[in-house]
């Protein structure tokens, strides 16, 4: 004979007949935020006082993903997201000097005219990071081997040409989206498995350069220059370790940042200039890191790549 399960005292509300207004106090509560599961109280997770939560969160989901894959080293790709490929810039070079035709005095027009022939000027580099992306791409003993993985922010531009690289040849890359007030959408090359979409730049400027082995960086704006003098700053004061920095395009980099004048000036010590290297093509800079690594004596593979 089965035997009769005992009901718990707190397995069911209390009683009606005790009370006939139980139902209707007990569903109050239970409506209330403060009943809700905390990880699930959307308002107590976005509070000022679970920032703290927040930020290990942010931390760790990437963080364990990344282990999963065995991703041990990163070779960090920054530039602009407004480089384009060669036949996009051309493509909006052509629409701007059609517009001009009908208004040929148009300022504006006239303006972003010059801005897109110099996209057109700089969107060689999408094609240069495209093949720095298939250089790491190859390397290590195969393809599927994580150990070393190409990293970017995920978004287009630069960003997309280094994971764009990585997926001709079918190796896995990461991307480190940001969540911001405008949509901004992941480049589709990345690894959907190691995409990831950030809340604080804090976090993910740290994963940016908790695996690193090398910053190839290349022409960009603002979002570039603050993840490059960050890194540099950290490598100077010796918060971080010493990895070999790239600046692709020395033409570009001399005339956007004038090094000898902040040397000249005293703001920063001969030996800064030490930090980083400037690289003509995909090529040099990564026969410059895998040189740089040989030269400390920690190769970057310590195992011969497999045929």
């Amino acid at each position: 004979m089965k035997k009769k399960k005992t009901t718990l005292p707190w397995e069911h509300p209390k009683l009606e007949e005790e009370d006939p207004k139980s139902l209707e106090l007990i569903e109050t509560i239970m409506k209330s935020p403060t009943y809700t599961m905390a990880e699930k109280d959307a308002a107590f997770m976005e509070s000022y006082e679970a920032r703290g939560i927040r930020l290990e969160l942010d931390y760790l989901k990437a963080e364990l993903k990344m282990n999963e894959y065995g991703i041990e080293h990163t070779i960090v790709v920054f530039g602009s997201a407004r480089i384009v490929e060669r036949e996009t810039a051309f493509k909006r070079l052509r629409m701007i000097s059609d517009l001009l035709h009908e208004t040929p005095d148009d300022k504006r027009l006239l303006r972003e005219l010059y801005v897109a022939e110099r996209m057109v000027e700089k969107s060689h580099y999408y094609d240069d990071a495209r093949a720095f992306g298939r250089l790491v791409g190859k390397s290590g003993k195969k393809v599927e081997d994580c150990r070393v993985t190409l990293m970017t922010g995920g978004g287009p531009g630069i960003m997309e040409a280094a994971n764009r690289g990585a997926y001709d040849v079918g190796a896995k890359s990461i991307g480190l989206n940001i969540k911001l007030p405008h949509e901004q959408y992941p480049n589709p090359y990345i690894t959907p498995e190691l995409c990831f979409l950030f809340h604080y730049f804090a976090i993910r400027k740290l994963h940016f350069l908790n695996r690193a082995k090398a910053l190839v960086v290349y022409p960009g704006g603002f979002g570039t220059f603050d993840e490059l003098f960050e890194t540099l700053t950290l490598i100077q004061t010796q918060k971080t370790n010493e990895i070999p920095v790239v600046l692709i395009g020395e033409h570009y980099w001399k005339k956007a940042i004038d090094f000898e004048f902040l040397k000249d000036e005293g703001v920063i010590a001969p030996a800064d200039l030490d930090l980083f290297i400037f690289a003509d093509n995909a090529q040099e800079a990564w026969d410059y890191i895998i040189s740089w690594h040989n030269e400390q004596g920690n190769p970057l593979f310590s195992e011969q790549k497999e045929s």
